[in-house]
């Protein structure tokens, strides 16, 4: 191993130095107390406003996603971001086909008991009203220089966490989004003609939320109820 001022050398790779920032504890607990306090605000959000977004936005919040960690370092990510609107209005068609065929035929009679309270259908208008939409694709595998195939890592969990990260970053600008699944969602990586190492992951519409803008009332379980100290 060698070393030197601000890096060392293990197994022929650098390793730099790295000093985290920290608290008191008492800081500490304010700021994970305001921390929470601001996320708790987050809220699923199906009533857009087409005002404008600053694209620096869009590429900042995107950036901030790219910091999650993933398995061995692969970033097994793409985030297409659409802003053209006849980009947007095919993605809602085929959005809304793939969801009435869910509402109609593939959801168990539980399941669309369960939605019930929540307000939702095959219906998306949002899809073309939100000023962006961020289709974020996992990479399963990449291609060598010679085509050969790479397998990444964790690739579920890595874009997972990824998203989790978007979704804050996209709260933190003051701005709403919701998480869209449209099951299959093979159809964007054919309007998007995505690489064949691509798979859709999870579709976030991102803008401001409508003035009129209503959610569903309801609550988050305590933290009895999700957390166990031992």
């Amino acid at each position: 191993m060698k070393q030197a001022e601000d890096y060392i050398i293990v197994d022929g790779f650098k390793h730099i130095s790295y000093k985290s920032e920290t608290f008191s504890e008492a800081k500490m607990i304010l700021r994970s107390k305001e921390y929470y306090e601001g996320v708790d605000k987050r809220r699923s959000v199906r009533h857009f406003s087409d005002k404008p977004v600053p694209i620096e936005v869009i590429e900042n919040m995107i950036k901030s996603a790219s910091t999650a960690p993933s398995g061995a370092n692969k970033q097994p990510w793409t985030f297409c971001v659409v802003k053209n609107a006849e980009i947007k209005k095919n993605i809602r068609k085929a959005a809304e086909e793939e969801e009435r065929k869910s509402y109609n035929e593939r959801m168990s009679d539980k399941w669309l008991e369960d939605l019930k309270h929540l307000g939702t259908d095959a219906n998306k208008p949002f899809l073309e009203i939100a000023p962006y939409l961020i289709a974020v694709f996992k990479r399963p595998f990449e291609y060598g220089v010679n085509g050969e195939k790479h397998e990444n890592y964790y690739v579920n969990e890595s874009v997972g966490l990824a998203c989790g990260f978007l979704i804050s970053a996209i709260h933190n600008a003051g701005l709403v989004t919701l998480t869209h699944t449209p099951s299959p969602m093979r159809f964007l990586e054919k309007i998007l003609e995505r690489p064949a190492n691509e798979r859709a992951f999870l579709l976030l519409p991102v803008g401001y939320a409508a003035e009129n803008a209503f959610v569903p009332d309801i609550q988050r379980k305590p933290l009895e109820k999700i957390m166990d100290l031992y």
